[in-house]
């Protein structure tokens, strides 16, 4: 999934099948209108549909609050953090109600996927002076595990009503993290056992509670786990800790590769990591044009066997398993799309 600025960086990428998606925010809006946009997105749309291969996800930040990607060309709306400290019954009433509002807006524009809610926990560390991205702490909903779990659940749902699949970030806990991620390497060094009982329960019981959600993966390390790379390129975390030991088979999505502890280690080894760790889809939204040189390394990878066919053929059929746009019936055979992109490697190499 790449971002752009210019419908003519994306045009041929989607045409061909060798992107799964697209990510849009302000600097898509510039200078135009909400209809320019619509009609733009439809046209992208109208060339997959001609090519006969499934919809792009379209996807954005549009979590309310500091993080409204897409306003104020959208109804600037406030954050599900907002919410925490009403009764419990109103405040999941107001969380439905805002993903219903929230979803609304996005799908109205032709957004399919929003990159929210957040579901870090939040923590009371003193502010980092050299936080000017993360900032988890303005964006958590809160430091209790089950008001997080029962607002975001709430939440994700009014999106789904509203036609819009949540993606719930980032795991496995930016809450924990001492440094931003977007520019330094981070380490959540708590055990596993104090990981499971309070920062992963609401991972855990959204994904239960909305099993159409995606799950996006951050770039800090989780030491007890993996210390050697980010959680994000992790095959003990990926497809250890998430699909085994969680039993999850829904789609995960990277955070942006285009962040300092992802991009500084190396895109070809980063994006080659995350294939091979069961990662479904990868982010590269900041600079889009980093796309070709990540194809060109999975491509070279695959060549010389370096990319693990049965991680592949698996992500393949979680791709054609859950649709891109949610008004498609799951079972309606998208496989087009499986002879296209990095996933059509699956077949060689499994």
């Amino acid at each position: 999934m790449i971002g752009y600025t210019r419908s003519d960086e994306v045009e041929t990428l989607a045409a061909k099948g060798l992107i799964g998606g697209i990510f849009i925010s302000r600097r898509n809006l510039a200078g135009r209108t909400v209809q320019d946009l619509h009609d733009e997105i439809h046209r992208l749309q109208e060339s997959r549909r001609r090519a006969g291969l499934p919809p792009l996800r379209v996807a954005t930040d549009q979590e309310g609050g500091i993080v409204s990607k897409l306003s104020p060309w959208l109804p600037r709306r406030p954050s599900p953090s907002t919410l925490a400290d009403l009764p419990p019954a109103e405040r999941r009433v107001a969380a439905r109600r805002l993903g219903v509002d929230h979803g609304r807006d996005l799908s109205s524009l032709g957004v399919t996927v929003n990159f929210a809610p957040v579901l870090d926990l939040r923590n009371d560390r003193p502010p980092d002076p050299l936080d000017i991205n993360s900032q988890i702490a303005r964006r958590a909903i809160s430091d209790d595990p089950a008001v997080v779990w029962e607002v975001a659940a709430a939440y994700a749902e009014g999106l789904l009503e509203a036609g819009v699949r949540p993606t719930v970030k980032h795991f496995p806990g930016l809450g924990r993290a001492d440094r931003d991620t977007h520019v330094f390497p981070a380490e959540i060094r708590e055990s596993r056992e104090t990981l499971e009982a309070t920062d992963w329960l609401p991972f855990r019981r959204v994904l239960s509670d909305n099993p159409r959600a995606m799950l996006m993966v951050g770039h800090a390390a989780l030491g007890a786990v993996d210390s050697s790379r980010p959680a994000s390129l992790s095959r003990p975390v990926i497809d250890g800790l998430i699909r085994r030991d969680w039993g999850f088979d829904g789609l995960v999505v990277t955070d942006d590769l285009v962040m300092g502890p992802v991009y500084g280690r190396g895109l070809c080894d980063s994006v080659t990591d995350a294939l091979n760790a069961g990662i479904d889809l990868l982010l590269i939204a900041y600079d889009g044009k980093q796309f070709y040189r990540a194809m060109a390394c999975a491509l070279e990878a695959g060549m010389r066997d370096g990319l693990d066919g049965t991680a592949l053929a698996a992500s393949r059929r979680r791709l054609e398993r859950v649709p891109a746009d949610m008004d498609i019936d799951v079972n309606a055979g998208n496989a087009a799309s499986s002879s296209h992109g990095i996933a059509g490697l699956a077949r060689d190499r499994s």
